[in-house]
């Protein structure tokens, strides 16, 4: 798989709480570090997600804010 976004990140299905129309999934890329994403429930359908399962989470964003 080839794709345009600079940040992807290898982990472990964590948690996934799925909704009626959009499902949260929970990815820890190292121990603590956890990355949640937010898809449509036939996405997560599609992907196949179990907990436990490998993932990939895939950030492309325009713009970066940062706060303190």
């Amino acid at each position: 798989m080839i794709i345009s976004a600079r940040n992807s990140f290898k982990g472990t299905i964590k948690k996934i709480n799925q909704g009626a129309v959009n499902t949260e999934v929970i990815i820890e890329i190292t121990p603590g570090v956890e990355v949640t994403s937010i898809i449509t429930k036939s996405s997560a359908d599609n992907l196949g997600l179990v907990e436990g399962g490998q993932a990939i989470a895939i950030v492309k964003a325009s713009d970066v804010m940062v706060a303190v």
